[in-house]
């Protein structure tokens, strides 16, 4: 009898070891079999059950860790077990072609399914108006636009080709939708949001059903993401990655619901704010993330920090374990740390190994993270579908970008100069947002910050679109800078506004004028005589109640995309303009912050659009 106390005693230190390590405690019959989590006609539950008895606290830390392309390639990836590999904006394989990026996310799934325990990874990027980190991927509008069009029906059919897009490159995450509520137009990232109220995000929060489809394991769906949870649109002067000043209560009404939206649609995953609520930063808030949106609004996918988010959280650069610790037991599930994945990894098995993180913890992001990837079908079809590539870009796709941009048109402004004649007609078209399609596609178009240039992405520019829309008799005439212009011309379009931008680089503190540029070709054309359309190519309104006398029409285009065709299909009344605004046009910039219901009196209000008259 003692001896078989000592045995049982020694046999249940030696499991209790293995446990606490995180190592697999299979039983030896089941060993030489085939593993129930490789069987595709088990539940996902029970799949992710036995893999996780499997995996060891590597395992299940590497899960949680998501590096750059950049910085780890797919051995470094494999070694260090990493769950999710990421392109950020601009990051893309050479060439940048759909082949290209297959080649290389099938590189690292290679390396990963034949590593240990053969998970696969997910890959990520941010497929935020399209797949626009990819050469020749169809660009939609941006989001203002689309709040501005008013079309959700609309939005889920532009989700729908974006995960066919994105899918068709190997990328099975797409960073988007963001959900976010601008309440401060100069902020930087105003033209992510749908709109100024809630209600815009909600109705449009249907792309999650787009870019996830019927079901995740189809092979054009992809894993969408909410973000940025939450308050992003509601920082104290527009500051991006600030400090959201503002009761619970309205953090409920104004920033909560698109997110409860989301989860009602199934998003699989959600990812954290850089800003502050209160002082406090998002990423170590273990109320927002746990109580509110883990507790209250019942999301089951996984949640992902920002980039290097959690290193934000005590104020000072790079990260800390007391952060690491933070942030997991907040409830980040998985952490994007693109360069310093390694000591992340060693930074958490040791905030884990002293009792600072718990296991439950470790395993409860794990069963999220790997519930998604079986759903995904990942451990099945790991690779990228390469016949999805015959669709990439294509002339469908493109149609529905140009009606995206043509339904975005907002008309503000119409003295009986619009729509353009196309016959018969003499146009001067001038302007730096007339024929550069980056300037129109704007930020997060093949880079983070995206690029001016007039054939940067393939599409039409909007000088494109007047020139092809015109017919017979009708000449058209353009000169950036508006030379050349005489009374002979019937009617001047100007395309003003920005160029591209993102994030913090797009704050504007100091007002939402136009550029000089911009205001001395207004006056030039004006000078001239002839009538003048001003179309405005931004990611926001803009300060232009000085210059509206002196036009005769006005129209907001946004950020139309890749087809700036749609634009001109308005301008010559080919389709009414049917486009509201979804934000407050501010009559000066100084009234910033403004929003429908505080009692200011915008330029234009919200909800303003008008129509032409109907022609018989």
């Amino acid at each position: 009898m003692p001896l078989l106390r000592t045995t049982r005693s020694w046999r249940t230190t030696f499991l209790a070891g293995l446990l606490l390590a995180g190592a697999a405690v299979v039983p030896m019959a089941a060993a030489s079999a085939t593993p129930l989590y490789r069987n595709p006609r088990a539940s996902v539950a029970d799949r992710v059950t036995d893999l996780m008895a499997r995996m060891t606290l590597d395992d299940k830390v590497g899960q949680m860790t998501q590096g750059e392309r950049g910085s780890a390639n797919p051995t470094q990836s494999a070694a260090a077990r990493l769950g999710s590999i990421l392109s950020g904006g601009g990051s893309t394989p050479a060439p940048n072609t759909p082949q290209a990026w297959g080649d290389m996310i099938d590189a690292y799934q290679r390396a990963a399914t034949t590593t240990g325990l053969g998970i696969p990874i997910i890959y990520g990027s941010d497929a935020v108006h399209g797949h626009n980190n990819a050469y020749g991927a169809t660009i939609f509008p941006h989001n203002i636009g689309l709040g501005a069009a008013n079309d959700p029906q609309l939005v889920e059919q532009i989700g729908a080709v974006t995960a066919e897009e994105t899918a068709a490159t190997g990328v099975k995450w797409a960073f988007a939708p963001c959900l976010c509520v601008a309440r401060d137009d100069r902020w930087g990232r105003t033209y992510e949001s749908f709109g100024e109220v809630p209600a815009n995000a909600v109705a449009n929060s249907v792309v999650i059903k787009g870019l996830q489809g019927s079901a995740l394991g189809t092979t054009t769906s992809v894993l969408a993401t909410a973000k940025h949870f939450i308050g992003d649109g509601g920082t104290t002067g527009g500051v991006d990655q600030g400090n959201t000043q503002i009761t619970l209560d309205e953090l409920r009404q104004i920033h909560l619901p698109p997110f409860q939206a989301a989860v009602n649609h199934g998003v699989g995953s959600v990812m954290i704010s850089f800003n502050s609520w209160n002082g406090v930063k998002d990423h170590g808030n273990k109320f927002l993330i746990t109580d509110l949106l883990k507790g209250e609004l019942h999301f089951s996918g996984f949640v992902v920090s920002d980039w290097n988010g959690i290193d934000q959280i005590d104020g000072q650069q790079g990260f800390t374990a007391a952060e690491v610790k933070q942030a997991v037991n907040a409830g980040i599930d998985m952490v994007m740390v693109p360069n310093d994945y390694a000591r992340f990894v060693s930074t958490l098995k040791a905030e884990v190994a002293n009792g600072h993180v718990p296991m439950s913890r470790i395993d409860d992001a794990n069963r999220r993270i790997l519930t998604k990837k079986f759903e995904l079908g990942l451990f099945e079809h790991p690779y990228t579908d390469r016949s999805l590539q015959q669709g990439f870009g294509s002339a469908a796709h493109h149609a529905l970008a140009r009606q995206a941009a043509r339904e975005s048109q907002v008309l503000l402004k119409n003295d009986g100069v619009l729509p353009l004649a196309k016959t018969d007609n003499k146009i001067f078209v001038a302007g730096k947002n007339a024929n550069d399609m980056g300037n129109q596609a704007g930020g997060w178009t093949l880079t983070w910050q995206g690029q001016s240039g007039e054939r940067v992405i393939p599409g039409t520019t909007i000088l494109d679109g007047i020139k092809a829309g015109a017919g017979k008799g009708t000449v058209v005439t353009y000169d950036r800078a508006g030379g050349g212009i005489d009374p002979s011309y019937k009617v001047a379009v100007a395309v003003v506004g920005e160029t591209p931008y993102a994030e913090g680089q797009g704050d504007r503190p100091g007002g939402l004028s136009l550029d000089a540029a911009d205001v001395a070709l207004i006056g030039k054309l004006k000078a001239s005589g002839v009538p003048l359309v001003v179309v405005t190519v931004s990611g926001r309104p803009l300060d232009i109640a000085a210059q509206l006398p002196s036009v005769k029409g006005l129209v907001a285009a946004w950020l139309p995309g890749s087809e700036g065709a749609g634009v001109a299909d308005v301008l010559y009344g080919d389709y009414n303009p049917t486009g509201k605004l979804s934000f407050t046009w501010p009559a000066s910039s100084s009234q910033e912050p403004i929003n429908t219901g505080d009692g200011k009196q915008g330029l234009f209000p919200y909800g303003f659009g008008l129509s032409y008259a109907r022609r018989h």
